[in-house]
């Protein structure tokens, strides 16, 4: 059997070609370079998934281990799929996460297309995720380590792409895949984890957004719930739901990001308590094992990445669009943010907040 390795550069994709390895796979190493001069003026050199040290880094841990390594140039394909979706999406008055993007098109689209290319069996990420076989096809579970699971940025995975698919870390935790990493003498053992998107290294979105546009947006007015103007915004890409520093409003009690409303360019402010309400729609709802024939589904569910799953009760809409009532208010449900449903550890599915 052949393997296909994702490899970052990271400790974790590292550790994940080692255990391939160890599992008797025949493994050739791979690197996504994925932005170079992408966004010319928006940051420099990327210092993160896919720059020179991290393809140098890969390459050093492909040596270690006697594993060809290859790198391959999706600056095109990341522009296309990623980073134009990210643009738009903030133009748009919402706030999305691009990795999830780049999961779908970039590492299981185009890297398992490289795969049959090369006559690898499989692709292999430093994910930490679980698959599992189960009677009509597969399913993805949560990571058994909490605190690093990755399911929710994986919700897009079709059954073709988790069967050609292996997550080696999904039972490990992160101090168990140090530990082997530096057992295995890989340069990279302590490589402090990469907190930010690759694209926007020093976390400000804004100036990659107007460096790709060429341009800076519109200022427009702060608003209140009923309408009346608070003050001036220097454009709704600065902006995201449940924000409160940076508004530069002075007022009695605190104010929050209630709403974005690009069609009149105004950013609505309200108190915290008006941040919370109990349904999310949620369109372009991909179902892992396919659509259930039943309805009105308790699950639980996440709207953003770092939560806690909560309980909710899902329903299925003659259009295909999914509604979640959760048991308890939600706080800052974000247009642009994935939700992401699970049944115990399984993840049942996920799609797009819209409203």
């Amino acid at each position: 059997m052949k393997a296909l390795i994702a490899m970052s550069g990271g400790v974790d994709s590292s550790v994940a070609a080692f255990l391939m390895q160890q599992q008797g796979y025949e493994c050739v190493g791979c690197t996504m370079q994925l932005h170079e001069n992408a966004l010319p003026q928006a940051t420099g050199e990327m210092q993160s998934c896919g720059s020179m040290q991290d393809i140098q880094d890969a390459k050093a841990v492909c040596q270690c281990l006697g594993m060809e390594h290859k790198v391959y140039s999706f600056q095109e394909q990341f522009e296309q799929k990623v980073i134009r979706p990210f643009v738009q999406s903030y133009l748009e008055g919402k706030t999305p996460n691009p990795c999830l993007l780049c999961n779908r098109f970039l590492k299981f689209e185009q890297l398992q297309k490289k795969a049959g290319e090369m006559g690898c069996d499989v692709v292999a990420t430093g994910h930490y995720a679980r698959i599992e076989r189960v009677q009509g096809g597969y399913v993805l579970k949560k990571g058994l380590d909490a605190s690093k699971d990755q399911s929710y940025v994986l919700y897009t995975m079709t059954q073709q792409s988790l069967a050609h698919t292996i997550f080696p870390l999904g039972e490990l935790s992160k101090e168990e895949i140090r530990k082997i990493a530096k057992e295995q003498g890989f340069g990279n053992a302590h490589k402090p984890d990469s907190q930010d998107i690759c694209f926007v290294p020093d976390g400000d979105y804004a100036k990659v957004i107007e460096a790709y546009e060429g341009k800076k947006p519109s200022e427009g007015n702060f608003v209140s719930l009923d309408g009346t103007v608070l003050g001036r915004h220097k454009g709704i890409i600065h902006y995201t739901i449940g924000q409160r520093k940076g508004l530069g409003i002075s007022s009695t009690a605190p104010l929050y990001v209630c709403q974005i409303c690009p069609e009149t360019n105004e950013v609505i402010l309200a108190r915290n308590e008006d941040l919370f309400r109990q349904d999310v729609w949620v369109d372009e709802f991909n179902w892992i094992l396919g659509t259930p024939k039943t309805n009105n589904i308790r699950c639980k569910a996440k709207i953003r990445y770092r939560q806690i799953e909560q309980p909710a009760t899902l329903s299925i809409q003659e259009n295909g669009q999914v509604v979640l009532h959760f048991d308890q208010p939600q706080r800052a449900i974000t247009k642009g943010q994935a939700a992401v449903v699970y049944d115990g550890d399984v993840v049942l599915g996920g799609g797009i907040i819209t409203k």
